[in-house]
């Protein structure tokens, strides 16, 4: 029987430091969104970078002032986006509409 893939210890710990790194920026990204620094757009302008492309979109609508986890529910569920939806993931119709509502 073949044993399961494993990683060595020193991959393995380079990796949680990277993803580490990876969840600050992005609750860096939300701070900011929350003091008005960023905009829905400027984040929906940079998808192509992993960080930002791999942001929930709850999680972003949620940190948008005067946005709380109800009104970024029923209007992603208006709009027709799965909770699971990443900000990469958006059509274009998708993302025109939460700029439309959010932008």
């Amino acid at each position: 029987m073949a044993q399961p893939f494993s990683i060595s210890d020193e991959v393995r710990r380079e990796a949680l430091i990277k993803a580490a790194a990876v969840r600050r920026e992005r609750a860096e990204l939300r701070n900011q969104l929350k003091a008005g620094d960023v905009s829905l757009s400027d984040l929906l302008g940079r998808v192509d970078d992993d960080t930002v492309g791999k942001m929930k979109v709850l999680a972003v609508l949620e940190s948008l002032p005067g946005v709380g986890k109800v009104k970024a529910r029923k209007a992603m569920e208006r709009i027709g986006i799965s909770d699971s939806r990443r900000l990469r993931g958006l059509g274009s119709r998708q993302r025109g509409q939460l700029l439309e509502d959010f932008g």
